[in-house]
């Protein structure tokens, strides 16, 4: 266990946990604000994410940021972070032994931001956090409840970006998103 939040920042920015740490640039813990009580959890960082150390800032996150602004909210009121914190090669989908190695840094993240909300960005969230091997696309919009949050999957921002017809859907989500939030806060 973590004495505080800076440490378990310290210790990811340090991990060799995993063959990710040979091919990184930088380690992409996450950041933002707990005070809206909405965080965001993506799969891992892309190649920007990479250079920057900074969660979704390429396209998806350009994105990601509209889409938040769209419930009345800026990217500094929320939490984003990613299952893995170390860019997959060729921005493939992370290997489970890499999420099982981030996944205690994920768990102390949750507990250090204490969200109300979760939303889950696409099918490894998914897969990661709710034990779903259903496709995000049966998944989306559903509220599951734990004890102390309810988790909201939805699309990734990059499969809006690769399939422009589902943002009608991930609309929905999001109002979802923000009804849930608000009833939450």
């Amino acid at each position: 266990m973590y004495r505080n939040f800076r440490e378990v920042y310290e210790a990811a920015q340090n991990c060799q946990a995993c063959a990710l740490a040979q091919t990184r640039t930088n380690v992409v813990f996450g950041e933002g604000s707990a005070k809206s009580g909405l965080m965001f959890i993506g799969e891992g960082p892309g190649e920007w994410e990479d250079k920057t150390g900074r969660p979704f800032v390429g396209p998806a996150g350009q994105l990601l940021d509209k889409m938040i602004v769209a419930i009345d909210l800026k990217r500094e009121d929320v939490y984003i972070a990613n299952i893995v914190k170390c860019r997959p090669p060729y921005n493939a989908d992370p290997r489970p032994e890499y999420a099982q190695a981030c996944m205690g840094y994920l768990r102390e993240q949750v507990r250090y931001v204490r969200p109300k909300v979760i939303v889950l960005l696409g099918r490894i969230a998914c897969q990661n956090l709710l034990g779903e091997k259903q496709g995000i696309t049966r998944l989306h919009g559903q509220i599951f409840r734990r004890k102390s949050f309810v988790l909201i999957p939805t699309y990734h921002p990059s499969a809006l970006l690769r399939n422009p017809d589902l943002k009608r859907a991930a609309w929905e989500d999001f109002k979802i998103i923000k009804k849930v939030r608000e009833e939450s806060v």
